[in-house]
């Protein structure tokens, strides 16, 4: 790739710690989305890996990111399969831990034909991530460019991520999903806040339908501690906002057209690819469009880790638009 524009040089390799959750995904294909009460007939039923954490570790590391998984799974059959894909796609699993008293974490998908999702999460061995995980995962952590972070562990361990990693001045990237509200002030204190307009809406208490709405409800997560903002807006691509001085700075970055199949883990996509490209090259605005990128691929994919781009992928369509 072409070095960005304005003399920012590419780094080394990065090295991002995501700690978060695995899931095994079963996926229901449909015709839409079941009304409240209403039973379906869904098409097909896949088996796939998937949690957030997971997804996000996996889209890193097809960035070309160093990246090691804190995380935990359970004493299930999905626990091997979970494992052996993560080692399939280049993950570090050195810091998944395996909890022996309870099974893996599953998420039930249901995608209907317009590519739009629903999801229902059971924890399982995701809700044992514990503070004494992050302490054990410290060296680690010291030596990371970045670290993600989202809200399907515990909030405390997400609390003590996040309070080490600023102990040692690492940046650290939060997606606030499944939003929680009210979220407490501390989970605030990261280097980018990185909710869908769902989650945005929820968080803030402000419509999120458009370009305008997003930069509000942005400047509201800016006064809660966060020090850049981001709120993905699937086909609209990112709004994104930072404090400078007294000033606020908005910048919009649109995203491609695609045709959509299943857009779960097009945030996870967005994610990996924005940690990646602003460790490397420290550019916001060329980081967005990459990642808005990466996370319209994936849309075209069915499926979680499945249908996440390598960096190529992304570094072709890049090329061809600008």
């Amino acid at each position: 790739m072409t070095i960005p524009k304005g003399g920012h040089s590419k780094r080394r390799r990065p090295k991002i710690v995501v700690i978060g959750s695995i899931n095994m995904d079963l996926v229901l294909l449909c015709s839409r989305l079941p009304k409240p009460g209403e039973t379906l007939a869904a098409s097909e039923c896949h088996e796939v890996s998937g949690g957030k954490g997971a997804n996000q570790a996996v889209a890193a590391a097809r960035m070309g990111a160093e990246v090691t998984l804190v995380g935990r799974v359970g004493n299930d059959a999905f626990a091997q399969k979970l494992i052996s894909n993560l080692q399939s796609c280049s993950v570090d699993i050195s810091h998944v831990h395996r909890s022996a008293d309870c099974g893996s974490g599953v998420a039930v998908v249901m995608v209907d034909k317009a590519g739009q999702n629903s999801i229902v999460i059971v924890p399982g061995a995701n809700g044992q991530v514990s503070p004494g995980d992050i302490e054990g995962a410290e060296e680690l952590i010291r030596q990371a460019d970045m670290v993600i972070l989202q809200l399907e562990i515990p909030l405390d361990t997400v609390a003590a991520a996040i309070s080490l990693a600023r102990q040692h001045g690492i940046p650290i990237l939060l997606n606030p999903a499944p939003a929680i509200s009210p979220l407490p002030d501390r989970l605030f204190q990261v280097d980018i806040f990185c909710p869908n307009q769902t989650e945005a809406e929820l968080l803030t208490g402000l419509r999120v339908k458009d370009v305008n709405d997003a930069k509000l409800a942005a400047k509201s997560l800016l006064g809660r501690g966060a020090k850049r903002v981001a709120i993905t807006m699937g086909s609209e691509g990112v709004v994104t906002a930072e404090q400078k001085s007294d000033d606020v700075i908005y910048s919009h970055t649109p995203s491609i057209t695609v045709e959509a199949v299943d857009t779960t883990a097009a945030g996870d996509a967005f994610i990996g690819a924005l940690a990646t490209y602003v460790s490397e090259y420290q550019e916001w605005s060329l980081a967005c469009r990459f990642a808005c990128i990466a996370g319209a691929l994936t849309a075209t994919k069915l499926g979680a880790q499945a249908s996440l781009p390598y960096r190529a992928e992304v570094e072709r369509v890049l090329k061809d638009t600008n």
